[in-house]
């Protein structure tokens, strides 16, 4: 007989959630391709000025963040994903309209937080459906918006730019979000138990699992809400909130100034420096692929957040010490690319073992929300620093900014690698419970959230 558990939920759940995120990562960085496609030029905008545009996305991203995660938790993501789509859509058509920079501002902070509850909501949704032994490699599947997204912008906003102007970047590519809200809605459920494609097998597979990791949790920590003082008390979030503000400060010091870091490398016009940007996304790509199969195969989710972090680091050093060679700096920037992303499956594995499921979608909107304030930190300071000191010493700062990520993921405890059911090779949970409430007692956490 043959015991293989159906994988629909693979192709069913991960599709459309990596679609919409797809087109929320097109909305946010086209504007790194407009700025030296003609944008700043026709608006007055100074390197400050458009790191600043860049970046306040950001603040307006905090908003959401914690309500978008308790709403997946207690209501529909679904609905909620739908509704941003379209307001994705609205704000981006209007960006193409704007006639000065304090509009720019204005419509990048609207996006921030029209965009802000996605990443919790579909994290959550991803908890939903696939049980922790999945969960890394299914986030993985889901994180790879970031590099695809890279890959689909960066060719299409050259052409758009070559062919017709920054305006119709905006419009254009806003449109593209009401196609996909269309596709969304007819194709995604919120729960195993509300999906009428899902077969009995893979249901009663995944109710099981799902309710065996709830119970696991709830034996430590029974109350079903908690206020969200508890999340900040909560030594572990704390650190992750860290760990995820300077690596943001990375990432989007790198994604959202890499088209102006190629133009100004190599001299090419749009289009060219759109295809160059699409082999560090690439790497990326492969990143997320190997450090999330490494991370589930082998538990060890820290180790495989400070090593991606490092090799990060040292490939943006690096490109900047060889920056004479044009292919030589090119190729560490596709270095930079494959370690981009590869640290972030292992790194939102980590939440759901630290809370109970009832609040472990405000705790990553927590993270997110505060974290992602490198994503304004990262495009600011990179502007201004090209503006006072030059790009290099701008690129070092992101150096600094992921070793300082990679040193705070090291005093996280040892529990973030308990996997959560034990297996042949994994803990007893009587081990789990011990280890859990010593977490617990020692940062001093009430019941309603594991330490």
């Amino acid at each position: 007989m043959d015991n293989k558990i159906p994988k629909a939920r693979w192709l069913r759940v991960i599709t459309p959630i990596l679609i919409a995120c797809i087109i929320s990562f097109m909305d946010r960085v086209n504007i790194s391709f407009a700025m030296p496609g003609g944008m700043d030029a026709e608006l007055g905008i100074t390197s400050s000025m458009a790191g600043l545009a860049a970046g306040i996305f950001f603040i307006g991203y905090l908003f959401l963040q914690v309500p978008g995660g308790s709403l997946a938790v207690h209501g529909s993501g679904r609905k909620f994903i739908a509704w941003s789509l379209v307001a994705w859509a609205v704000i981006s058509v209007l960006t193409g309209l704007v006639t000065n920079q304090y509009q720019l501002l204005f419509l990048r902070f609207a996006l921030g937080v029209a965009e802000g509850g996605m990443l919790p909501v579909v994290l959550t949704m991803v908890s939903n459906w696939f049980p922790d032994k999945e969960r890394g490699r299914a986030n993985a599947y889901v994180l790879m918006f970031a590099p695809l997204g890279g890959m689909i912008t960066a060719p299409l906003s050259g052409v758009i730019l070559d062919v017709l102007d920054w305006r119709w970047l905006f419009i254009i590519e806003g449109l593209l979000s009401l196609v996909v809200m269309m596709f969304w809605w007819f194709t995604i459920s919120d729960r195993p138990e509300e999906a009428k494609w899902l077969s009995d097998r893979e249901r009663n597979y995944l109710v099981t699992e799902l309710n065996r990791e709830r119970e696991a949790l709830k034996a430590l920590a029974p109350v079903q809400n908690a206020p969200l003082k508890e999340v900040f008390r909560n030594g572990s979030i704390r650190k992750l909130i860290i760990i995820n503000f300077f690596y943001q400060t990375g990432i989007y010091g790198y994604t959202l100034w890499l088209p102006t870091i190629l133009k100004n490398l190599t001299g090419g016009d749009m289009s060219s420096v759109g295809m160059l940007a699409i082999i560090p996304y690439v790497g990326t790509m492969l990143g997320i692929i190997t450090m999330s199969v490494l991370s589930d195969k082998t538990g060890k989710r820290r180790m495989f957040i400070v090593l991606p972090l490092c090799g990060f680091a040292a490939c943006l050093a690096a490109s900047v010490s060889v920056s004479h060679n044009i292919m030589a700096s090119y190729g560490f920037l596709v270095g930079a690319g494959f370690f981009l992303q590869a640290a972030t499956s292992a790194f939102w594995t980590i939440p759901s073992k630290i809370t109970t499921p009832e609040v472990a979608g405000s705790a990553r909107g927590v993270i997110n929300g505060l974290g992602n304030l490198g994503g304004f930190c990262g495009p600011y300071l990179v502007g201004v620093l090209v503006n006072i000191y030059g790009q290099s010493t701008a690129i070092y700062a992101l150096v600094a900014s992921l070793l300082i990520a990679a040193l705070v993921t090291t005093l996280l405890p040892k529990e973030c690698d308990m996997a959560l059911i034990p297996g042949a090779k994994a803990k007893t949970m009587a081990d789990e419970y011990a280890r859990a409430r010593k977490m617990r007692k020692a940062e001093g956490i009430k019941a309603s959230v594991v330490g």
